[in-house]
């Protein structure tokens, strides 16, 4: 019997899935509910038929919703607890567009709630709620691009983009064919038009380009870890197999800074010419001797740039500027790193080379 292996993705993988199915199923709710102003009905489809589609749709869109939220936060990659999907704008994870998804929630919540109290709330109340609803989904649209990791790939674009048009179209149908004052629904044309041009330009000038992780409130912890890059597991694609064995130069800085009576602080920070590329921190402590340093504790750490895996170890041996460490991922990968370096201790500047070998490798 075959059993299939876990990644330890799948919570993020049902985030994702559970996020862009809510959206696909509140857009055909918003277009259902659009387009039922215009009274269309017949002998197989009468109206209550629409009411109820439109009903149950939204219904099984807060199912997703709820999905959504419960597997972002077992998840635990990103820093959302419970109250981030019931209270807007508090997350310390991309606060604002991560808030825009609570509103709809929260709206979409208010819908339901009220539509089941209707005869207490009031028609008067209950229609201007069932209005504010509408705001959902544009909200969510933009909670869709502004927090999820998929914003710059093509299939995602497509869905977001491709239910953008279908509103649009069925809110200009629904101008074009229903009465109303003129001003009104030149109005309401110039919205249908107008809203779906601005998300497009901000969708360019914001998820659309490089950086967005950064500028939408993402913690640098997590940025750094770039898990959000690798969306396939590393066994099933030889574009992110980890390095094992590579020789390149190295170029970066040192600091160098006093922590005690006897005590100092060295790091340098490097990045890699060739191999995989990507960056390397040495971290040592220890006491002054000879404008060196008596090693007393030690932290490495490696991301290499094909992978953006983080290797984190320690220094196993110093001897001048010659030093050897060991350094593994979170999924065992493990990496002996020898470093041989040229400091010019006055520009606080490093060059120099590094070797990396799988351990055992270079005493096999």
């Amino acid at each position: 019997m075959l059993i299939a292996a876990t990644t330890g993705k799948e919570l993020w993988y049902m985030t994702r899935g559970s996020g862009v199915v809510a959206l696909l199923l509140l857009t055909a709710s918003t277009v259902i509910g659009v387009l039922s102003g215009l009274r269309v009905r017949g002998k197989n489809w009468p109206r209550f038929a629409v009411a109820s589609i439109h009903r149950n749709l939204t219904l099984l869109t807060i199912v997703f919703i709820a999905l959504h939220v419960v597997t972002t936060i077992a998840d635990g990659y990103a820093p959302i607890g419970l109250k981030d999907g019931i209270i807007p704008f508090t997350s310390p994870y991309r606060p604002l567009w991560l808030g825009l998804g609570t509103v709809a929630f929260d709206l979409l919540l208010a819908l339901v709630v009220t539509s089941l109290a209707r005869e207490r709330v009031g028609a008067r109340l209950w229609r201007a709620l069932h209005w504010a609803a509408y705001a959902c989904w544009p909200i969510a649209l933009v909670h869709t691009f502004g927090t999820g990791s998929d914003a710059r790939t093509g299939w995602l674009a497509l869905v977001g983009f491709g239910s953008l048009a279908v509103v649009a179209l069925a809110a200009l149908a629904r101008v074009g064919l229903s009465g109303g004052p003129q001003p009104v629904r030149l109005g309401a044309a110039a919205a249908s038009l107008a809203v779906p041009l601005l998300i497009l330009l901000w969708f360019q000038s914001g998820p659309g380009r490089n950086g967005w992780a950064a500028r939408a409130g993402t913690p640098a912890s997590l940025i750094a870890s770039k898990r959000t890059s690798t969306l396939r597991p590393r066994a099933f694609t030889s574009a992110v197999m980890p390095p094992h064995a590579f020789n390149t130069r190295v170029a970066g800085t040192i600091t160098q800074r006093s922590t005690g009576e006897e005590s100092v602080r060295v790091v340098l920070n490097l990045k890699l010419d060739g191999g995989p590329g990507g960056a390397l921190r040495v971290d040592l402590s220890g006491v002054p001797v000879d404008g060196g340093v008596a090693m007393r504790a030690s932290g490495v750490s490696f991301v290499p740039a094909v992978t953006g895996a983080v290797y984190l170890g320690s220094v196993t041996a110093l001897n001048g500027s010659a030093l050897a460490a060991a350094v593994k991922d979170s999924s065992g990968d493990a990496l002996d790193l020898g470093l041989n370096l040229s400091i010019d201790a006055g520009r606080g500047t490093v060059t120099g080379t590094l070797d990396a070998a799988t351990p055992g490798a270079s005493s096999g």
